[in-house]
């Protein structure tokens, strides 16, 4: 078990569902409804489907996080768990690798969305560089001065960013046209396909679903908190996503949407009129920048937590004198720093684009084990007449194969350059197992 802190310096319900809402609303649900819009009102039904995937996950995590009271490392803990020291490794080292790629892809994000007030970023790529590394190098230095100060900005960027979603999300009911809703699906393929094409899109949106478990030993109350904060996080996320994409679609023809680069400010303007355009912007920059403080914080948890077990470097388990692993965010930011710069490299961009995708799916296998985890973790403890064992079981088994098409839906390519990248991190797990020993 961790050694007990302060109360003071833990974080609680709202800060702790900050984090969940906040890792998974970034900046690229700002642009999601234009993605959706070649397949029309049938999007809609794609997002409940991937909303009831991301419910199971987040009820397996909740679950977890009880049966592992206080246990840093969320998927990697639970895995290693269930599993052994090895598969948690493996699990630990892609979803580790997949938060550079991540960071890396917000800080662009934040660039982006930073053009509309001040156009030379996208002009001049030295100037949008060093704009990104800024941000990264502010946020990690914020995280390096203790969890209450992330978690202060995760909060408070959180409700900024859920401002202007919610505003259009629910102002935008009042200006919706239903004839952009017809013919219900548009892409030319059957129900079935579109469903399944646009769930696939949706579920990437909810990627995070399980960062309130991972700092879990500097959450308060973490039995009550982390469950709550989970689902709770899940439920608000969800709102404003289909919320969200209920209104922009009614607002905005399909035809139209599907060129959109704004959807939101283009959404915003028919609402409130030209100049809300920027500050629903800013909402993108805000989003971008809140996510980027999120995970840079998990960044740094995620091999603090694998080091306790002595399954990593002795470096990474080490904490500052505000109690942070800051040597985990400042080598993490180091690497996401590297990866950043690769898209302002124009010719690397596509190989940057490809480690993003890599990213997504090295996220979803932390999920499937998870959801394996947590049955054998149940079979293990042999609680079969616990209240509520056929339910955990049914859930836990529907929730592992929806995170299975997740990760079959991502494609053969990008699953066997997946599986190499796991597997790059064998000889590392060997060289740590066997200094270890001696």
């Amino acid at each position: 078990m961790p050694e007990p802190s302060s109360a003071k310096n833990k974080l609680g319900l709202w800060t702790a569902t900050s984090l969940v809402v906040g890792n998974m609303i970034g900046a690229g649900i700002f642009l999601m409804p234009s993605a959706l819009a070649a397949y029309g009102g049938i999007s809609l039904v794609g997002w409940l489907f991937s909303a009831v995937g991301a419910f199971l996950m987040a009820a397996i995590f909740s679950r977890l996080s009880k049966k592992m009271l206080g246990i840093d490392g969320g998927p990697y803990a639970y895995t290693r768990a269930g599993f052994g020291n090895f598969m948690g490794f493996l699990v630990a080292w892609g979803y580790w690798i997949s938060i550079w790629c991540t960071n890396a892809a917000i800080s662009v994000s934040l660039v982006s969305a930073l053009t509309t007030f001040f156009p030379e970023l996208g002009s001049n790529p030295v100037l949008a560089a060093i704009t990104g590394l800024s941000a990264i190098w502010l946020l990690t230095w914020i995280n390096t001065r203790g969890i209450v100060a992330s978690g202060s900005m995760q909060l408070i960027t959180t409700i900024l960013k859920l401002l202007p979603l919610l505003s259009i999300a629910i102002g935008g009911l009042f200006f919706i046209n239903l004839k952009n809703f017809t013919p219900f699906n548009i892409s030319g393929s059957s129900t079935f396909s579109a469903i399944t094409a646009t769930a696939a899109m949706t579920l990437f949106a909810f990627l995070g679903i399980e960062c309130a478990t991972i700092p879990a030993g500097n959450i308060k109350d973490p039995e009550k908190t982390i469950p709550r904060a989970t689902m709770i996080g899940t439920l608000i996320t969800t709102i404003v996503y289909i919320l969200g994409t209920v209104s922009v679609l009614g607002i905005i023809p399909a035809i139209n949407l599907q060129h959109s680069q704004t959807p939101f400010a283009d959404a915003s303007v028919k609402i409130f009129g030209e100049n809300s355009k920027y500050w629903i912007s800013a909402g993108v920059a805000i989003a971008a920048f809140g996510a980027l403080n999120g995970w840079i914080l998990i960044q740094g948890q995620i091999p603090y937590a694998i080091a306790k077990d002595k399954l990593f470097p002795a470096i990474f388990g080490k904490e500052n004198k505000r109690g942070v692993p800051s040597n985990g965010i400042i080598i993490g930011s180091v690497l996401v720093s590297l990866i950043m710069l690769m898209n302002y490299t124009k010719g690397l961009v596509e190989q940057f684009k490809f480690l993003i995708l890599l990213s997504t799916l090295t996220s979803l296998v932390p999920y499937l084990f998870s959801m394996a985890s947590y049955m054998v973790i149940r079979f293990q403890q042999k609680h079969f007449n616990d209240k509520g064992w056929v339910s955990s079981i049914i859930i836990s088994v529907l929730a592992f194969a929806f995170a299975f098409w997740a990760i079959a839906g991502a494609g053969q390519e990008i699953v066997y350059w997946g599986f190499l990248l796991l597997m790059a991190g064998v000889p590392f797990y060997v060289w740590i197992i066997r200094k270890k020993d001696n």
